[in-house]
């Protein structure tokens, strides 16, 4: 009985992990967007869109890089 519970702790960890990196991928990608947008109707102000989109981006890798170290204690537990 043991074992099921730890092979569906190792699933649900992988599919958390997936999920994170989905959202992760998404998140920089409407940074991305935005901040493309933004340069093109205001190409003066690159270098603030860029700073800015750099810090947001930064902040999403960070909170994806802690839900995959999440993912991974919970399967090696």
């Amino acid at each position: 009985m043991e074992t099921i519970f730890a092979d569906f702790a190792h699933l649900a960890a992988g599919i958390g992990a997936g999920i994170v990196l989905i959202g992760a991928g998404f998140g920089i990608g409407m940074i991305g967007k935005g901040a493309m947008d933004a340069t093109a109707r205001q190409p003066e102000a690159s270098g603030d869109i860029r700073t800015s989109m750099l810090i947001s981006a930064g902040l999403i890798e960070g909170a994806a890089f802690f839900g995959l170290v999440i993912c991974i204690l919970l399967a090696l537990k």
